[in-house]
């Protein structure tokens, strides 16, 4: 090929490059966009329980320290440490050696009283046989009667005295006040002990059931009960579920106490107890648990994932809603409070709208879409079978 020709032949080429380079563009500009596919969930009234989940400690039902109430050296112990004692059960058995002749004395006092009253009767009712016939004076008989009721009264002392020395005796037998489990003994066989020391002698706790002391503060608190009055929520018997520090779920429901009518000034919360079952042990006092609390219900709430709300730097939140025209629009509601994985929508909804869930990259306010039911497979165009992967989701 001549120099020349090769030349003109470039010059056509460079020529007509960005000709066709711009009829591309053109006819890519001139391509319709898609349509976008969005989700949506149909909004619906419906009861809403809400719960609030707090941390808490378990507490014993029942706590009862075990103490002496007679001095004297610990003979036995008469328990195992840790295991289930019932009420009335022996504990200890405290030296009961002077105690017990001290019940013996008593009882001695008694049987000399008693056969002092009879003396003293019979003199009195001679004396006052005798005053009527002049044989003795009338103040004679008098003091002679006045002797018999002080033996009478010298004989109740004596009784007194012996019932005080039948239950000091029994005081050295050391018995449990409660059923319950008992933990470690404080005092080992040959200690000394009295009925004024400090220290118990061992502890038993009633675990079944347990308490569980929720704090909730008294912002909170207040809030609820303006809500229950104002008709916004309803008040129910709701379930308390305890959550353990493993992080599961305690297998049975307690119920709620009435809260405490004092608020902590150091923390500026309400104490809250609930009493839940405990038939295999598995609660154990100073426990530290979180519960979920019933707060009541919302007659007519409407539950929206939290994933379709969108919020702006002041925290208001917004949701898309499709239109009868499949058209989007924004939409403001109110949205604070959290249920599980969806927000309460208490303003900005009604029973009916068509709220998007899925789609919300491409979705534009403002612009149609093509609407579908939350959770559909998506369709493929133009009559073409959908890819295995597509098929598949």
């Amino acid at each position: 090929m001549r120099p020349q020709t090769r030349s003109l032949l470039l010059a056509i080429a460079i020529i007509t490059t960005p000709l066709g380079l711009s009829a591309c563009g053109s006819a890519e500009a001139d391509k319709p966009k898609p349509v976008p596919v969005v989700g949506v969930i149909i909004a619906k009234a419906q009861a809403v329980e809400l719960t609030t989940e707090l941390a808490g400690r378990t507490e014993a039902f029942e706590i009862a320290e075990v103490r002496p109430q007679v001095a004297g050296l610990v003979m036995a112990r008469l328990f195992q440490e840790g295991s289930y004692v019932r009420e009335g059960q022996a504990l200890y058995q405290i030296d009961s050696r002077l105690l017990a002749a001290t019940q013996a004395q008593a009882t001695a006092t008694v049987a000399s009283a008693e056969a002092t009253v009879e003396a003293n009767r019979l003199r009195a009712e001679r004396f006052e046989a005798l005053a009527e016939q002049g044989g003795v004076s009338k103040q004679e008989a008098a003091d002679a009667r006045a002797t018999y009721n002080q033996s009478r009264a010298a004989v109740g002392q004596a009784r007194a005295a012996l019932a005080s020395a039948r239950v000091n005796l029994g005081f050295t037998r050391v018995t449990s006040p409660i059923s319950g489990r008992i933990g470690i003994s404080m005092v080992t066989k040959g200690a000394l002990v009295t009925n004024a020391q400090a220290t118990p002698m061992a502890k038993v706790q009633r675990l079944d059931p347990m308490y569980v002391n929720i704090r909730q503060s008294s912002a909170d608190f207040m809030a609820l009960r303006r809500a229950i009055e104002s008709g916004k929520l309803v008040s129910g018997a709701a379930p308390v579920t305890v959550i353990l520090p493993d992080g599961s779920e305690y297998p049975i429901a307690g119920k709620l106490n009435p809260a405490d009518v004092d608020v902590n000034p150091e923390t500026g919360t309400i104490t809250v107890r609930a009493v839940v079952p405990n038939p295999k042990g598995d609660l154990l006092p100073g426990l530290f648990v979180r519960a979920k609390v019933g707060q009541g219900s919302v007659p007519d709430g409407i539950l929206v994932p939290q994933a379709a709300v969108t919020r702006d730097p002041r925290g208001r939140a917004s949701v898309l809603v499709a239109n009868a025209k499949d058209e989007l629009e924004k939409r403001d509601i109110t949205a604070d409070t959290p249920v599980g994985q969806n927000w309460l929508v208490t303003e900005g909804l009604k029973p009916g709208d068509k709220v998007v869930v899925e789609g919300l990259v491409n979705a534009r306010e403002g612009a149609k879409a093509k609407v579908v039911p939350a959770g559909s497979k998506p369709q493929p165009e133009n009559g073409a079978k959908a890819s295995p992967a597509t098929a598949g989701n």
